[in-house]
């Protein structure tokens, strides 16, 4: 797949979005392994909950875990696209966003290489994009559809701040993606969440040579 036909235009550089990166089994499926890991695989952050494959990132260095083998054929989807610049994914990121959830702004800061790709399961969200700067000047929204994939690199990556807004529901007629979505959005008419599942998949560069089985 050559995934500059997925580049989303008139934004700061770079973002790809994949509609229907999945298929609805699939969905199901990736939804079925995560609602049923066991509860020690969950960690609980204020209201939301996530879960790490393949290591838990540390500034001294990931210990790395096996992948598990139902996860590990999205990781080599992924890595098939090319846009890690050479490197592998070996971490994934769970995340749990209820309706209403959401996450402040932030970056993923210098423990990851400087490329982030993200599925979406189980509903829409909407990813919005600041500069990292005081006055924190909005730049662009990308609406994220179920069964999507993201990339997000090169200065959105390293110089904006993402964030999801805490709400029951979108209205997308501003998102910059929407000549890229798999649907058409009518104007002004809200879009409601359900539960979401996000699975980014990324490559720790920072990994110790001993490992957990």
């Amino acid at each position: 797949m050559d995934v500059t036909a997925f580049k989303v235009p008139n934004i700061p550089p770079t973002i790809y979005y994949i509609p229907n990166f999945i298929t609805g089994d699939e969905e199901e499926y990736l939804l079925k392994q995560v609602n049923g890991a066991p509860k020690p695989k969950w960690t609980c952050l204020s209201g939301r909950r996530l879960q790490d494959y393949g290591g838990v990132p540390h500034e001294k260095g990931m210990i790395p875990e096996k992948m598990p083998g139902w996860l590990q054929q999205y990781v080599d989807k992924v890595a098939h696209l090319n846009v890690l610049e050479g490197k592998r994914p070996n971490h994934v990121l769970v995340n749990e966003y209820l309706a209403g959830q959401g996450i402040m702004p932030h970056t993923d800061g210098p423990l990851f290489h400087p490329t982030v790709t993200t599925i979406s399961c189980g509903s829409h969200t909407v990813l919005e994009f600041a500069e990292n700067t005081e006055q924190r000047s909005k730049s662009c929204k990308i609406l994220l559809e179920r069964r999507s994939l993201v990339v997000v690199k090169d200065a959105l990556y390293s110089d904006y701040l993402h964030s999801i807004r805490e709400a029951d529901w979108d209205e997308v007629s501003d998102c910059a993606n929407l000549g890229n979505c798999s649907a058409k959005y009518p104007l002004r008419e809200p879009l409601t969440r359900s539960t979401r599942v996000s699975l980014t998949i990324r490559h720790v560069p920072k990994v110790l040579r001993i490992k957990l089985c």
